[in-house]
């Protein structure tokens, strides 16, 4: 193909790029400073050093404009709220004090003082920290951090243009601050921000920014008409002040939609919109409206949420039609690259045929760049590189990796019936209740416990080959019997065995089921210093042997008490998963489905009672329109069926599900038809029971009365607080008591004087209920 070069230079551009360096150096020097061990003067010059690094990988990779204050200590929506002077009242003593030790309380919180709620950013696995307004809220502009990094890249000689989160945006994703309220609307504040983004971008324009990127994300999202008219007087009014720079309005993850034709016609300089797969509808949108005479157009075409090759004939395609639709064309990814890891190079372990498949951040930035060229010379400058991505595609459609018969055929024959529990809850309950023997407000945790460096080195030294595999048994074996016995001990009613051999509670599977492919280094930033290594789903799945059966069967043997055994349900699979993009997402969940199905059959087989299919991401990948609601339910909730219903009646299955907005999903959360759901709600002061209390849910539940992504320890009596929350919605009879989540994240003094609470609230609110 060919395509005519653009009148002026196109510009390779990224809205951020991801955090923690090549080593995880970020997370690193984070966590030696929550330690004690790295100052803070170290710590900031880790930060700048990666800023710098990022930088200069940017442009020498041809990125002729790079971003700035994508980079965070923690969270970026944190930063937008310290930049704005949005800091909750309990906090403000400690950020007055020391504004690094007072941004790490928001974040975590301390002992005595809660942090902000944190949930998922959009339909992404990464977690933003709420804001909590009020209509006593005062904002002050504070452009300290943004201005200092601005600086930094423009002495390296680059050109920079700062990213800011959108004040649409952040007022949307803002929560009413406890005591207020909850029909508070935060967007009212929207004239009270206002000057207080203006002042920002004053000080950005005097710091020498040409450009400033506002990301407005939330208006892909189905948006109300008081929001459209929202938005259109917030870049009115940014628009049309003086000494400010030129404003690039960004949009991503979906389709415009209704508030297209309202950025359109705002006085701003440029939009950047997403021309993915899954926003393609932007671009017969933007022709309708007569596109953007004068104005630049970033054109997000590389995916920037998964790691396959870009198809550049059609990226290029795509960018064609723009030319003739916008003022100016300059290329992009489709968001910011903060959620793919860093390097494909880096995986010398993966067979180089399927590397060559495979665009992490560095390689998005050069085909960001490579497609630059095409658009702006012509695709005769770009020959060898169009004829080499042909090949690399066409290896991978005609790989005996990505299509296996037999598995095809298992899935073709799957009949409604495969779905359905033999007996209806009603009937269901009444067994599990005789045969587990269970007190009022049973006790339990959601599976993990935590992941000591013992472990870990474990883990290491058997992949080193400086352990064998008996030792490496004897090891896990040890530790599982320590975890039994601190259970019983504390007097938790239905155990775990604390997942020791599991490194990741996708990847663990991930490495026993064909189709799957393990990273080495793919790490990406889930929330703060969590970071996971999403495997790579490239062909159909299937499960060849048994993967939980031998040491959940081990952990029962050590007690009397009934034994979870602990699954990863098939959309978490897929959400956490950097899945295939060759066929519709629900045939893989179907695939991922069956396959923990013989998991689940053989763990009940086992002696197994009781079955926990977690499936977190329900929630985080529903899609952002409310009109691809139903599609998206319909597979996901088929598959979770399709794992756990082939056991027997008096088998209970449990579930779990944390950190999102439930209230949305509720219908679909019971068509799931599992016995218990366990989900969180310590942060959110038990919103969660409320919500399903308010949808008639008729099954058991555990809100979590731990929140243990903090390291606060939650009292006896702070517990028991919200378990009596939880009993004004939720019956005595069907409510469980539990952790909002899995414990590996936690130490081991921590996690045994917390549970220790619990136990003992669960006894006090027994004893109120007039029942031990």
């Amino acid at each position: 193909m060919t395509i005519e070069s653009a009148t002026e230079a196109v510009q390779a551009t990224v809205y951020g790029y991801p955090r923690q360096g090549q080593n995880r150096e970020l997370k690193k020097a984070i966590e030696g400073y929550w330690k004690g061990r790295v100052s803070a003067e170290a710590l900031h010059e880790t930060a700048a050093g990666l800023r710098r690094t990022n930088w200069r990988q940017l442009a020498e990779a041809g990125i002729t404009e790079v971003p700035t204050g994508d980079f965070s200590y923690y969270d970026h929506v944190l930063d937008t709220s310290v930049m704005v002077g949005a800091i909750p009242a309990r906090h403000r003593a400690a950020a007055g004090a020391d504004a690094l030790d007072g941004y790490f309380a928001m974040a975590r919180g301390t002992q005595d003082v809660a942090p902000l709620e944190m949930t998922k950013w959009f339909d992404t696995n990464y977690h933003y920290l709420v804001p909590e307004l009020g209509p006593d809220t005062v904002f002050t502009a504070d452009s300290t951090q943004q201005v200092a990094e601005l600086k930094e890249a423009l002495a390296l000689g680059l050109s920079a243009r700062p990213v800011l989160v959108g004040p649409i945006t952040y007022l949307l994703l803002a929560k009413p601050a406890p005591g207020v309220a909850e029909d508070f609307q935060p967007l009212t504040l929207l004239d009270r921000l206002l000057p207080v983004y203006a002042e920002v971008l004053a000080d950005l324009r005097a710091a020498g920014a040409e450009w400033v990127q506002l990301d407005e994300p939330a208006l892909v999202q189905d948006r109300t008409a008081a929001d459209l008219g929202a938005a259109a007087r917030a870049y009115r009014d940014l628009g049309d002040r003086g000494q400010r720079p030129k404003l690039l309005v960004a949009s991503y993850f979906d389709r415009l939609g209704d508030a297209l034709p309202v950025l359109v016609k705002a006085p701003v300089e440029g939009l950047a919109l997403d021309f993915t797969d899954r926003a393609a509808a932007n671009l017969a949108d933007l022709a309708a409206v007569g596109g953007l005479p004068g104005k630049r157009l970033v054109a997000g075409v590389v995916n920037g949420r998964n790691i396959w090759i870009n198809d550049y004939e059609k990226s290029l395609a795509t960018l064609g039609t723009l030319l003739g639709l916008a003022g100016r064309v300059d290329v992009a990814a489709s968001c910011s690259l903060l959620h793919v890891p860093l390097d494909a190079a880096a995986e010398r372990d993966t067979d180089p045929q399927i590397r060559r498949w495979l665009a992490f951040a560095r390689q998005k930035t050069a085909e960001i760049t490579v497609l630059a060229r095409g658009l702006s010379q012509g695709t005769d400058a770009i020959a060898g590189e169009l004829t080499a991505n042909r090949a690399d595609l066409a290896s991978r459609t005609n790989s005996a990796i990505t299509r296996d018969p037999a598995v095809r055929a298992r899935t073709a024959a799957v009949t409604e019936a495969d779905g359905r529990r033999s007996e209806p809850y009603e009937r269901r309950t009444t067994a599990q209740r005789a045969h587990l023997g269970l007190p009022l407000l049973p006790t339990t945790t959601i599976g993990s416990f935590p992941q000591t460096t013992e472990l870990r080195t474990a883990r290491a030294d058997l992949r080193a080959g400086r352990l064998d595999e008996a030792g490496y048994e004897s090891r896990i074996e040890a530790e599982i019997r320590e975890v039994i016995a601190f259970q019983e001990k504390t007097g938790i009613d239905v155990l775990v065995h604390g997942e020791p051999e599991r490194n990741d509670m996708v990847q663990y599977f991930a490495e026993q089921l064909t189709g799957y492919l393990a990273t080495q280094h793919g790490w990406v930033q889930s929330y703060g210093t969590r970071y996971v290594r999403p495997p790579v789903l490239a062909g159909d799945i299937s499960r060849p042997d048994p993967m939980t059966v031998r040491w959940t069967t081990y952990a029962q043997a050590q007690t009397a008490k009934p034994v979870k055994g602990m699954l990863t349900g098939p959309v978490t699979m897929l959400a956490w998963s950097f899945v295939r993009d060759d066929q519709p997402l629900g045939e893989t969940a179907r695939q991922v489905a069956l396959a923990l199905r013989d998991e689940v059959n053989d763990l009940e087989a086992a002696g197994t009672s009781v079955i926990q299919v977690d499936e977190p991401a329900l929630r985080e990948t529903l899609p952002l329109r409310a009109a691809d609601h139903a599609a998206y339910l319909d597979w996901a909730t088929e598959s979770f069926r399709l794992s756990t219903c082939g056991v027997r009646p008096e088998t209970q299955i449990h579930t779990h599900m944390c950190y999102a907005e439930f209230g949305d999903i509720v219908e679909a959360i019971d068509a799931l038809d599992a016995d218990v759901i366990s989900l969180e709600a310590a942060r959110s002061h038990m919103q969660v029971a409320d919500e399903l209390a308010g949808a008639r849910y008729p099954r058991e539940v555990g809100p979590g009365v731990w929140d243990i992504h903090s390291p606060r320890i939650p009292s006896a009596e702070e517990a028991a607080a919200l378990l009596r929350k939880g009993l004004e919605a939720i019956p005595a009879e069907r409510l469980w008591v539990n952790p909002d989540c899995g414990l590996k994240t936690r130490g081991w003094p921590e996690t045994k004087t917390s549970l220790e609470h619990l136990v003992e609230a669960a006894h006090v609110v027994r004893s109120e209920a007039g029942t031990v």
